[in-house]
């Protein structure tokens, strides 16, 4: 009754009763070169390096751009630089960049620049943290071009400036890079192919993204993050809907294009529309996930933090989340499933659960009913579920739980706090990323466990450092996997990490979109719109 009411009630009558959002209204009128999106969730934090929230890294990729890039095939290609060059002894990369890049204020993008934002970058992310040991010096020989040296060969230089992970090492002006990696940017400035517009920014409602005219795409094909970012339009719009079901609705009768992930139980509306092309454009999938605070009772506790893994069962959880199978796997590969690190260690302790067994560890581990704070947003499709299934299975295994509902803005900022959860802290919080993000041990944000420099949750567990560590420092594939499978077992075991399971989204959009690109990420260069 609901969905025949608002497919065909006025839209004016939509907007008095609030159905359409205020931001529709208050923009100016759509231009059929404007494209209108609803995205995963709101933007509220501007920040790619200090945030890892999968929002705020589309939003870097619109804006920014990289000095490498990865293909579909997982091949590192050049993207602002020009070429590079390694010396022999693999100790030294030179980088040139190339011509033509300017900032969105005019000025050129420089080598002091680059230097500047690799810096700030490498002291937050995972990848960046085991590569700072090994460089010697940096230095910009020229304008255009700079190099760094290293005090022993490792090729982890290339990975560091093309990896799609959840921190990825955008390319800032130097005055911007240099701001403490500890504090957000103030200033939004990028070379990518969109100008991101301050004054028509309103934080979690809607952000406005210009063509850069001065940008200059190369001439390759696009090809994920790599070859030419040619915009076609003139403006993207990401717009905040205020529910699932009138987001939906507003795609179906033209007033958004583009609807990132459709919710699952909602699909059928739009599959089947002549107006509207349904498709999953990330073929590898995402995981979803569950993380403890390692800082404070009861989960500084190891056999508790086990309890809980045996107690919480993914077919549960994803039967929550996704509903239909056909979108869905169980698994517990902490480096992805069908990708080369993939592996089967935990599936005991993580697929199915087993109330009675973390019943039993929480006797062991003298359990004194100390309360659980799991973080619940419930504004966010892909994270709301899992909380409410992990609150029942930690309920019915003995655990006392606060189950405290916010917006996923919210939750993004909550669990960057280290206070104790009765002071506005947390114990447990989900969230979910794309499989490519975390291939390998330097790659993933969630693997590092050095203490209160890891991810949020903070586990201390030196041993996968080292792991990490000799990671980096060997080459032969064969030595790589068994360092993996080291690093499965102690991850699961320790609790550093639990995985929920996989799955698939589908993205939804208007026929009179063309050239979407499929890729890990939304991608909106390449896109042509059409007036009818």
């Amino acid at each position: 009754m609901r969905f025949t009411f608002l497919k065909q009630a006025p839209k004016q009558m939509l907007r008095l009763m609030g159905l359409l959002p205020l931001v529709i209204l208050s923009a100016a009128p759509v231009a059929a070169q404007t494209i209108t999106a609803a995205m995963q969730s709101p933007l509220r934090l501007l920040d790619p390096i200090v945030s890892t929230a999968w929002i705020t890294r589309t939003h870097g990729f619109m804006i920014y751009d990289t000095l490498l890039a990865t293909d579909a095939n997982f091949k590192i290609q050049p993207q602002m630089a020009e070429k590079w060059a390694v010396s022999n002894d693999g100790k030294t990369y030179t980088f040139t960049l190339r011509d033509g890049l300017k900032w969105h204020d005019g000025t050129p993008v420089n080598s002091e620049d680059c230097i500047a934002s690799f810096k700030r970058w490498a002291q937050l992310d995972g990848l960046g943290q085991v590569l700072l040991p090994m460089i010697a010096g940096m230095k910009a020989v020229d304008s255009k071009t700079f190099q760094i040296s290293l005090n022993q060969p490792t090729t982890l230089v290339l990975n560091a400036f093309s990896s799609m992970g959840t921190r990825v090492n955008f390319m800032m002006p130097k005055r911007i890079a240099e701001t403490p990696p500890t504090q957000s940017i103030k200033e939004y400035v990028g070379s990518g192919p969109f100008k991101f517009s301050a004054t028509e920014y309103k934080p979690g409602l809607k952000v406005v993204y210009e063509k850069n005219k001065d940008y200059v795409p190369r001439g390759e094909a696009p090809n994920w993050a790599t070859g030419g970012k040619v915009v076609k339009v003139d403006r993207v719009e990401w717009i905040t809907m205020p529910d699932q079901m009138t987001t939906v609705n507003a795609l179906l009768g033209g007033e958004i294009d583009y609807v990132e992930q459709m919710p699952f139980d909602l699909l059928p509306m739009a599959e089947g529309n002549k107006d509207v092309k349904v498709t999953v454009l990330d073929k590898l999938g995402t995981w979803t996930y569950y993380r403890f605070n390692f800082l404070y009772p009861p989960f500084d506790n190891k056999l508790i933090r086990q309890a809980a893994m045996y107690a919480v069962g993914q077919e549960d959880v994803l039967k929550a989340m996704i509903g239909n199978p056909k979108y869905y796997k169980t698994c517990v590969a902490i480096f992805g499933c069908g990708t080369p690190y993939e592996s089967a260690y935990g599936t005991e302790m993580i697929v199915p659960s087993n109330i009675a067994k973390a019943k039993e560890l929480l006797k062991a581990a003298n359990y004194d009913g100390k309360r659980v704070v799991i973080l619940h947003p419930s504004d966010n499709p892909l994270a709301e579920k899992q909380p409410v299934v992990i609150a029942a299975a930690l309920r019915a295994a003995g655990f006392n739980v606060d189950l405290q509902t916010m917006d996923w803005q919210t939750l993004v900022n909550r669990r960057t706090s280290q206070k104790p959860p009765a002071e506005g802290g947390w114990n447990i919080f989900v969230s979910y990323s794309a499989v490519v993000n975390g291939l390998d041990p330097l790659s993933s944000a969630q693997i590092p466990a050095n203490g209160k420099k890891a991810w949020f949750g903070w586990p201390d567990v030196p041993e996968i450092e080292k792991l990490r560590t000799q990671f980096a420092n060997v080459s032969g594939e064969a030595e790589r996997k068994k360092i993996t499978e080291q690093l499965q077992k102690l991850a699961v075991d320790e609790g550093v990490i639990v995985p929920l399971g996989k799955y698939v989204s589908s993205t939804a959009y208007s026929n009179k979109l063309t050239g979407v690109l499929e890729a890990s990420i939304p991608l909106f260069w390449n896109i042509k719109k059409s007036a009818k």
